[in-house]
Parts: structure tokens; C-alpha cells; sequence
């Protein structure tokens, strides 16, 4: 199984994830993508974060029909940065094929993420263009050292067996959709959600667990100490 890998805080899911998502299926060929919403995220604000299960619950919905697992796993394993994250999953998921996919407004920032080389030498990266982030990510101190290891989307798609560091670039129709955008139009999109958890069991669609709003969310820190 080729999946892959997006984590981010959804903080809410939205069209532009769902459509990069479906984009990534079809440019790598992958048979699946997983959406790891992540308990915290220090580079960014914690103000105005929506508890984890209303983020899974948004992800759920923009999920619909489509290849793509929404999941908290990273909770649950107790990981604290994407590096442990992704050996952790190897461990428990020996038989899948990883890739991680960011936007390029993230790789303009991953040399700040702890272990990035690490995650690099883990499993291969695409990087999907972002309107206003491709100048920094192309002169980014991350791009220097991973573009020598630089490999097409086609050749990417057609290998039997993927190998790491990798890096694959992917472009399409800029999407303008942003969870700030969202927040800001719709202040309130975040106690409707909640509302619809009265009474309702929400459990990972990955794992089974049953995910509330009342557990305590361990911060993933990306950050370099």
C-alpha cells in the first residue's frame, strides 16, 4: 500500500486540503492519504485552536468519498516530533509504502523542524506548490541540501520500491483556500461542530479509538530545541 502522509493542524479541514490531497493521489499514484491532524503544533498559535476531535470531526466530512483516512494516531502513539512519528509508523505499518507531502510554504520552514535530515532519510517528501511560499521554499536552507536528491513525479510513480531522501516536486492551479481565511469569514465554525458531538461516539477512523474533547492534547513539537 503507497500512502501518504499529511499532517497538519485542519484547524478546519477544507476544500484546498481535500483537493491538493486528491492531486497527490493521482501525481504519485498512491493508493491512499493520510491526514494526521496533529494535538498541537508549536510553530504555530495556539489561540483560537479548535479541540482535536472538532478538527477530526471537520476532516471527517472533507473526507467523504475519497481516499483518504483522517486520523489522530499521532496522540495516540505519544510522539512528540514528525521524525518519531514516522518510525513509529513504519514499525506498526511494515508492509505500506510512506510518503510525506507538505506545502511548499512548510518546506520553507523545515529546516527549523527537529531531525529534519532524519525525516528526510525516513521517507521520500513531495512538496505541492502553495501561492506566495514558492521563492522562500526554493531558497530555503532544506531546498539546498534536499534538491540534489530531487526526482520527477513520473519516475516517482513507475518505481517498484521507493527509497529515501527523495524529493518530488508537484505543481498545479494554485488553491487560495486557507484555514485563517476560514476562521476569520466564520468565527463560529468551530462551536457548530461541537454541537453536533452531543451524544455522538466519534472514534478514529484509523485506529477505532474513541476520540472527546476533554482528552489532553500533548503538543507534536517541530521545532529544533
Amino acid at each position: 500500500m503507497r500512502t501518504g502522509l499529511l499532517g497538519g493542524s485542519f484547524n478546519p479541514a477544507h476544500g484546498g486540503h481535500r483537493r491538493i490531497t486528491l492531486f497527490a493521489l493521482a501525481a504519485l499514484g498512491l493508493d491512499e492519504v493520510w491526514w494526521l491532524i496533529s494535538p498541537g503544533n508549536p510553530l504555530k498559535p495556539k489561540a483560537g485552536m479548535a479541540p482535536l476531535s472538532v478538527r477530526l470531526r471537520s476532516a471527517q466530512e472533507q473526507a467523504r468519498r475519497a481516499r483518504i483516512v483522517p486520523t489522530t494516531i499521532e496522540r495516540e502513539l505519544g510522539t512528540r516530533y514528525t521524525r518519531d512519528t514516522l518510525r513509529a509508523l513504519q514499525r506498526r505499518y511494515p508492509s505500506r509504502q510512506f510518503v510525506w507531502l507538505m506545502g511548499s510554504d512548510n518546506l520553507a520552514q523545515f529546516h527549523l523542524w527537529k531531525g529534519w535530515r532524519d525525516i528526510a532519510r525516513c521517507v521520500p517528501i513531495a512538496v505541492i506548490a502553495r501561492p506566495g511560499y514558492d521563492r522562500a521554499a526554493m531558497t530555503s536552507p532544506a531546498m539546498a541540501w534536499l534538491g540534489r536528491h530531487r526526482v520527477s513525479a513520473a519516475s516517482f510513480r513507475t518505481t517498484g520500491r521507493w527509497s529515501a531522501p527523495a524529493l518530488v516536486l508537484l505543481r498545479f492551479d494554485p488553491d487560495p483556500r486557507s484555514a485563517t481565511a476560514i476562521r476569520r469569514r466564520d468565527a463560529d465554525w468551530a462551536e457548530r461542530y461541537r454541537r453536533g458531538e452531543s451524544g455522538a461516539v466519534l472514534r478514529d477512523p484509523l485506529t477505532g479509538t474513541i476520540v472527546t474533547s476533554t482528552i489532553v492534547e500533548n503538543a507534536i513539537e517541530e521545532a529544533s530545541d
